[in-house]
């Protein structure tokens, strides 16, 4: 049980931004703090994981529509929010050495992943964060790429955080999704630092986090 060395963070997206910090509060009893608005439509909002009890450069962003700036969930494609009925972990970020290597090999490997293009955004505090993503094709086949270059990774903020207890990737076709993650330099497995593929009916990502000692999933 574990999550990949090279993960930098999980996803979870919602309709109703606020709902979904509220919703993730009443599971966790971590309540995320906003971290910014980004172009094209989304806000989010983050809490960062420890690993051991010690901090790491890996987080979770609740996503969802920018309320303040007038989107509604509709008009959200991103992460499929125009689609949710509820809070979901729709996704996750791995953060490799090498970007554009991993992307270079990752397409001859016929792994999926599009071109390289860099976002930013505006923390309340006035701040700008910038980074590249190299996104998949199908935005339903996870992860996609991050590279934070020089800007300091948000993790490391002075944000409230969760103890990351493993990562799983719920697969249809599990021998078919382990290559492909492999592709993409994620280590595939039961190891600490590893990501789980689990056979499932429909495929999909869940996390586990503890709580008062005790483990919770959200999925």
């Amino acid at each position: 049980m574990g999550a990949p060395a090279i993960l930098d963070h999980v996803v979870l997206a919602g309709p109703d931004l606020a709902a979904t910090i509220d919703e993730v509060e009443r599971r966790t009893g971590v309540r995320a703090p906003l971290g910014g608005r980004h172009p094209g439509g989304t806000a989010n909002a983050l809490i960062a994981f420890t690993r051991g009890g010690r901090r790491v450069k890996q987080y979770l962003e609740l996503i969802g529509p920018d309320a303040e700036g007038g989107w509604t969930a509709s008009e959200v494609g991103r992460f499929g929010i125009a689609a949710l009925p509820a809070p979901a972990v729709v996704s996750f970020a791995i953060a490799p050495h090498d970007l554009d290597a991993t992307v270079e090999r990752a397409t001859a490997a016929g792994a999926g992943i599009g071109a390289v293009v860099p976002l930013s955004r505006r923390t309340p505090d006035g701040r700008e964060l910038a980074w590249r993503l190299g996104l998949p094709e199908d935005e339903r086949q996870p992860p996609f790429l991050i590279d934070w270059g020089d800007t300091a990774h948000p993790a490391l903020d002075d944000i409230p955080a969760l103890e990351l207890l493993a990562v799983r990737r719920l697969a249809t076709d599990v021998a078919a999704e382990s290559a492909r993650l492999s592709a993409l330099g994620v280590d595939v497995g039961d190891g600490r630092d590893a990501l789980q593929v689990v056979a499932a009916d429909a495929d999909g990502i869940e996390i586990e986090v503890e709580v008062d000692g005790l483990p919770v999933v959200l999925r």
